[in-house]
Order: structure tokens, then sequence, then C-alpha cells
């Protein structure tokens, strides 16, 4: 699909609003990971603790956007680009929701659904750089359900996201520690 126009979803020309988004940290399971998003007009800075000890190796801290009944139609774009400031180099994942379901009526959590991940690493010369690019195209989402890859998945609707969450979580080389990512995210 030819695109005639890039679309600004968070940074560039729209401004961050931190309302917009919250920490999905492990805390919620007794972990004690935390994460934050401080927001600039133009850009935004994922940072936070990574802790993999507390839940034996399951930690993740991530942000995700507040809004529960909004939806972004994505269908005219292939994908979409974070336009990365400097990085410290270590993994990450984007993930995109097309589906949430009403809270759980007993205990008021959040009912779990497909999430669509994408994994990227930010090149040691790129976090040294100014600035870098990840393309995410959407053909390149990987359907999972409580981090777990899921290959019965229906297909991602483009036309339904409802939620966007940039998570650090752990990998086999990751360790405790401090991370950091600025980033811009616009379709294309």
């Amino acid at each position: 699909m030819v695109k005639d126009k890039e679309l600004v979803l968070f940074g560039g020309e729209k401004s961050w609003k931190a309302s917009d988004w919250t920490a999905s940290d492990d805390r919620v399971r007794g972990g004690k990971s935390q994460s934050y998003l401080e927001t600039s007009d133009s850009a935004a800075r994922f940072h936070g603790h990574l802790d993999i000890k507390t839940l034996g190796g399951a930690g993740f801290a991530s942000q995700r956007t507040t809004a529960e009944d909004n939806t972004w139609d994505v269908s005219n774009y292939d994908g979409i680009i974070l336009d990365l400031g400097k990085s410290d180099g270590k993994r990450y994942t984007f993930i995109l929701k097309d589906e949430l379901l009403p809270r759980n009526p007993d205990n008021g959590r959040e009912q779990a659904t497909i999430s669509w991940e994408y994994d990227f690493t930010v090149s040691e010369d790129a976090a040294q750089a100014e600035s870098s690019f990840v393309y995410i195209p959407w053909k390149e989402l990987k359907p999972t359900y409580r981090g777990k890859e899921k290959e019965t998945a229906k297909k991602f609707d483009t036309k339904n996201v409802k939620r966007f969450s940039i998570m650090m979580r752990r990998y086999a080389y990751q360790k405790n520690g401090l991370s950091s990512l600025c980033f811009v995210a616009d379709l294309q």
C-alpha cells in the first residue's frame, strides 16, 4: 500500500500528554520494577528500573496509553516508525492491542486479551547517535497472550487499535537495572 503522508500519533508536531500514559509494571503481581514516561512537547523518555529477581525472572516495566474508549484506525498505513533519540542499547517490546475487555467485576482488574508485540534492540552505534529509527510493519507483529506466543490468534485489526505500549522485560542477557529510551511514534 502506497502512503501519501506520515501521521504522527505521539510527539513530533503533536505534543505528548503525560496524562495519556500510565505505568503497567510487575508491581501488579508483587514485583518491584517501576517505569516512567517523561514527556516534553515533541518527545517522550521511557525509563525506569527492571527488577528480575523478585518474581523469579519474570519482571517487566511498561508504559501504556490510558484511554479505554479511544480507537485508532491505522489501516491506511503499513506500520509504525519509532523515531528514537538517545538510547541505552537494550531490548524493548512495542505492543498494540485491538481488544480491551471490561474489568473483572469481582476484583476490578483488567482482563487479559491478545497483545500484538514486536521486540527490538537499538544497535550500539544507533544508541550513541542523536537519533535513529525503528520501523515496525504490522505484518511483523506477533500475537501473544500473557507473554506467550499464541499461534491461533485472529488477524490483527488495524481499524480498531485500542492501546499502545512500550515495555522492557527480562530477556536472557538482561539484568536488573535502569533503562532509558526516548522516542516519537508516527505511522508510515
